[in-house]
């Protein structure tokens, strides 16, 4: 038992040891995942559910030639017929989901890859249970009692979060416990709980494997598609978030708005103090608009001093006091000590009736350039566009 404590402990710090400690939930719990994370997970879930339901596709049906060398009839038939029917669902499963980037077929798949071998599990088992059997038959009718622990270490391929991992093996834990209450199985009561516990620990093993999995996945995504410099969004994912968002709204008709801001006269703090004290401008700036934006707005850094905010159900009223809320926190201060300021437009999708996210960025941009025209340090709304002078220079 100390043996098996180290273990675990050895392997949750192996897990957790590189990750942050604001993202440990998220190796707990699935919801508050970034919407690129949930699609490149789903994605991998789902190819790695069609790569291992092919694998048992092929190798289900050739397991037939073992159980017709080692049982009599009527076990035979009824092994086979069994095998026969996973076989075709294991295949069904393979060629499904192709195109599925989200959580929720994802889920599917998982509940599919490991509702099928439970299904088998308690249907042959408890068969094999009723005959009597020596020699081969027995020892290959006692190796099904091993489907749930194969099906369990299963978990360890998949980047689960510890709910997802437990929420998935609970099933086949309980078709475990459903054979041992009935006492189906030819083993004694002290195996069955045996049986049980080594399944638990097998269980919490491959939960930590998956959650190292996601770990991994999470580093790799953040370092793919943020910024180094400012640790916004990088151009690049944030088209990728434009477009995931864009689409939800479209689907469920609810506003979206799109700030677009240049920062004003910064070249002049390149060309002045120095990029390193432009780069401290600039990681200044969006560590305040970071803390003062809802926790389901994003910034990204589209170029240079160019940002754009990503504001999900918010209209365009709700963007312009949000932004103008900005404005009279401040952006933070330049090497000289004047205040940094920016111009601002705004676009709506409802407002500025677009079709794509392009048409929406594009919107904003121009009324940034508005901004920037009226005397910069401004903000251009949409709908009804008005220019004001910031708070500093009133």
């Amino acid at each position: 038992m100390q043996s098996i404590s180290e273990l675990l402990k050895f392997l949750t710090g192996t897990v957790f040891a590189a990750m942050p400690r604001d993202m440990l939930r998220e190796l707990v719990l699935p919801h508050g995942h970034v919407a690129l994370l949930s699609r490149r997970r789903a994605d991998m879930i789902i190819s790695r559910v069609r790569m291992v339901a092919g694998l048992f596709a092929v190798l289900t049906p050739l397991w037939i030639v073992i159980d017709l060398l080692v049982f009599s009839w009527p076990v035979t038939g009824l092994l086979v017929a069994g095998r026969l029917v996973t076989t075709v669902a294991f295949g069904m499963l393979a060629v499904s989901f192709r195109k599925s980037i989200r959580m929720r077929e994802a889920y599917k798949a998982l509940a599919m890859m490991f509702g099928i071998p439970t299904l088998f599990f308690i249907y042959s088992h408890p068969l094999l249970s009723h005959f009597d059997m020596a020699g081969p038959a027995a020892a290959i009718a006692a190796g099904y009692a091993f489907l749930p622990f194969v099906m369990i270490a299963g978990l360890a391929v998949f980047p689960l979060t510890a709910t997802e991992s437990a929420v998935f093996a609970m099933p086949v834990l309980c078709a475990e416990a459903l054979v041992a209450l009935l006492q189906l199985d030819m083993l004694n009561w002290s195996s069955h709980l045996g049986a049980f516990w080594l399944l638990f620990l097998i269980a919490t093993v491959a939960a930590l494997a998956g959650m190292s999995q996601l770990s991994f996945m999470m580093s790799l995504v953040r370092q793919a598609t943020h910024d180094g410099l400012t640790g916004c969004f990088s151009r690049t994912s944030g088209e990728e978030l434009l477009d995931i968002q864009f689409h939800i709204a479209s689907r469920s008709g609810a506003p979206l708005s799109v700030v677009f801001l240049d920062i004003d006269n910064f070249k002049k703090v390149n060309d002045t103090y120095g990029h390193d004290a432009g780069d401290r401008v600039l990681r200044t700036m969006t560590e305040k608009l970071r803390s003062n934006l809802r926790s389901g707005d994003v910034l990204l850094r589209w170029g240079g001093e160019e940002f754009v905010i990503l504001l999900p159900n918010a209209s365009g009223a709700t963007a312009t006091s949000a932004v103008t809320r900005l404005r009279d926190i401040g952006l933070g201060t330049r090497p000289d000590g004047d205040p940094v300021t920016a111009s601002f437009g705004i676009a709506e999708r409802i407002a500025d009736g677009v079709t794509d996210w392009h048409q929406l960025v594009e919107i904003a941009d121009q009324r940034m350039y508005e901004a920037k025209m009226a005397g910069k340090n401004r903000l251009v709304g949409c709908a009804d566009p008005i220019q004001y002078e910031a708070v500093v220079n009133a």
